[in-house]
């Protein structure tokens, strides 16, 4: 149930992100800011929305880490507990009684 529950809040933040991402502007739009194009952004004050848009990225990348390994946690732990015999290193490795004693030779054509 938990698994379920932190793996919709990662898709979430996941979306999150790249809505942010999209929203902002890159070191190359400042230019055209000069000539008005930068008028949307006065919500925020002359440099208030790059910073809030900067730390709420951050603030959701951090997120995002955190629930990528809760979830990658929780997919180990409960494979563990449904089939501890499947786990690569608690495997027995197949004895050779089973085969002749020229197994080991690689056949002549």
């Amino acid at each position: 149930m938990t698994f379920q529950i932190i793996l919709v809040i990662h898709v979430l933040i996941a979306l999150g992100l790249v809505g942010l991402i999209l929203i902002q502007h890159g070191k190359g739009a400042d230019a055209g800011a000069a000539f008005g194009s930068g008028a949307a952004g006065s919500v925020f004050g002359a440099r208030g929305a790059h910073s809030f848009l900067y730390k709420l990225t951050a603030a959701l990348a951090i997120a995002f880490f955190v629930t990528s390994i809760s979830l990658a946690y929780f997919a180990t732990s409960e494979r563990a507990a449904s089939d501890p015999g499947q786990s690569i290193m608690t495997q027995e490795l197949p004895n050779d009684e089973g085969l002749g004693s020229d197994s080991s030779e690689i056949p002549s054509s």
